[in-house]
């Protein structure tokens, strides 16, 4: 019994020495290209102002969060009040005249009936209450419009946002078409500005590495090249979007080239110098490698070697 023990106790001995070997063979290892990407939103609507005149109130400023039709500023012009002093003392004016022309000809149908007046003259007393109401619907009409025509003075949100930049202040004077304020929505994402050179190897739908950790996927790449650059939008899920406009480092996979991994808990670091084990005819042999970038792989963490390794040379792995 005491035997047996003992040779079990070799054996783990034994294991524990050398662990399973591995050979080394060329990998597909992705070539990756840092570049910046661009917090945006999806939807950028300037709010502009409808009609020209003096901004009397500003109601917002940068970084406010607005919803969807909410006054933004208001703009006066003193013109369009005049206007509609003008069309009301002009309605007033045509119905005094309505009521006269009204009772002239309830005075005619009674005459009528007597035959004190013709029926030529009831006619043209007809044709005065026709005109009079003719014009007083054109003014209320003119009226309307310019009541709408104030009414556009109120700037509304386009959308339901952030507000991005107020370019106007309070007192300024605008015409119609200015941008009063510029609205960010519909989420964030990520712009890249990536070389040309890259642009083939750019396909939608792959995962993107972002920052430390997170990843995003690539959902447009837009056709036209400008400056020797190609945009295209990453997204991800629960981007920060307070700050717009703010940089994030990005990892896009740009090609593949053929490498020496091996695993990290392969190499001891001794003296500054890095080594691996490997057998050599039978027999351990520590080899002096030179490092390069390294990579997760599976969970375990894997590092290239630039030098001191070839195809075909058995690692030992934790050889102690």
């Amino acid at each position: 019994m005491k035997l047996i023990l003992t040779l079990i106790i070799l054996f783990a001995v034994t294991n524990s020495a050398h662990s399973e070997g591995l050979t080394i063979a060329p990998q597909s290892i992705t070539e990756w290209k840092a570049v910046y990407g661009t917090v945006e939103t999806r939807d950028r609507v300037p709010a502009r102002a409808r009609i020209s005149g003096t901004i009397i109130d500003l109601d917002v400023s940068e970084g406010d969060i607005v919803i969807e039709g909410q006054r933004i500023a208001l703009v006066k012009d003193d013109k369009l009040a005049f206007q509609l002093d003008a069309h009301t003392a002009q309605i007033s004016a045509r119905q005094a005249r309505l009521k006269t022309a009204t009772e002239d000809l309830e005075r005619g149908e009674a005459l009528i009936k007597r035959g004190t007046i013709t029926v030529q003259r009831l006619g043209q007393l007809h044709a005065q209450v026709d005109v009079l109401n003719g014009e007083i619907r054109g003014l209320e009409a003119q009226k309307r419009v310019v009541e709408q025509q104030i009414s556009e003075g109120e700037v509304r949100a386009p959308g339901a946002g952030i507000v991005l930049s107020v370019p106007m202040a309070k007192g300024s004077v605008v015409t119609p078409g200015e941008s009063i304020a510029v609205i960010g929505g519909g989420g964030v994402f990520l712009r890249l500005s990536v070389p040309e050179r890259h642009a083939t190897t750019l396909i939608e739908g792959q995962k993107i590495t972002i920052g430390e950790g997170q990843t995003g996927r690539l959902v447009k790449i837009y056709p036209q090249i400008e400056g020797g650059r190609v945009l295209a939008d990453v997204e991800v899920a629960n981007l920060d979007d307070r700050f717009i406009g703010r940089r994030i480092p990005v990892r896009l996979p740009v090609g593949e080239r053929q490498a020496l991994m091996v695993p990290k808990s392969a190499v001891t670091l001794l003296g500054g110098i890095d080594f691996v084990t490997l057998e050599v005819n039978g027999e351990p042999l520590r080899r002096t490698v030179v490092l390069g970038a390294g990579m997760m792989q599976d969970g375990a963490a894997w590092v290239e070697v630039l030098t001191g390794l070839v195809a075909g040379d058995q690692l030992v792995n934790n050889h102690e």
